[in-house]
């Protein structure tokens, strides 16, 4: 497959620290499983009108970073959008990458983050049930 996420370096020696999800062996096979699990109903509601199979990233930036950092471990961080939202992505032994940039028709600037809570994001029901839905999925 040809990965088109955002990545500062290889991801490929980013292993599992769940047990749970050892089968996942590197943030591409998550990725691989999750582009058959994002949809609109796992999309953030603001976006769900313009999801489509042709950018299945969109609206799933929180929920897959958290579910990425749930496997990897690490830190989620968020790219201020300048509309009071942030893009979230995840940062593992100084790796960053972002398995929901693809939805971006423009380069990020992810020197600009801000680490990113789940106690935060996921004071927003929907959001917490959005995570569950796409955490069931795989």
């Amino acid at each position: 497959m040809n990965y088109k996420f955002y990545t500062s370096a290889l991801v490929d020696d980013i292993k599992p620290i769940n047990l749970k999800y050892e089968y996942i062996k590197n943030p591409k096979m998550l990725y691989d499983i999750l582009s058959d699990a994002w949809c609109k109903e796992t999309c953030a509601p603001r976006m769900q009108d313009r999801w489509g199979e042709d950018n299945k990233t969109l609206g799933q930036c929180s929920i897959t970073a958290f579910l990425a950092q749930d496997i990897f471990g690490g830190e989620v961080y968020g790219v201020p959008l300048g509309d009071g939202n942030y893009h979230c992505f995840n940062i593992i032994d100084g790796i960053s990458f972002d398995l929901t940039s693809e939805q971006f028709d423009h380069p990020l600037d992810y020197g600009k983050s801000v680490k990113q809570l789940r106690e935060v994001h996921f004071k927003k029901e929907e959001k917490y049930q959005r995570y569950l839905n796409l955490m069931s999925k795989i």
